[in-house]
């Protein structure tokens, strides 16, 4: 079932869908409203959620809670 960004939580677990791609994260902070400081939960990186749709959502877009 796809969420929407606004309903994030920090601590939960996530996976994005987005081009073909697919990024299971926790999110760690949210510094400022609509911005989400991100751990990526395969390779440990941290960066901000808005990094992976600046390009805009494709039509496989999906934002689910695991």
């Amino acid at each position: 079932m796809a969420i929407s960004i606004d309903n994030l939580r920090k601590g939960k677990k996530y996976r994005l869908t987005n081009y073909g791609e697919t990024f299971e994260f926790q999110v760690m902070d949210m510094p400022e409203e609509n911005m989400y400081r991100v751990k990526d939960l395969l390779t440990l990186e941290n960066y901000f959620l808005n990094e992976l749709i600046k390009y805009g959502k494709g039509k496989d877009y999906d934002l689910e809670e695991l």
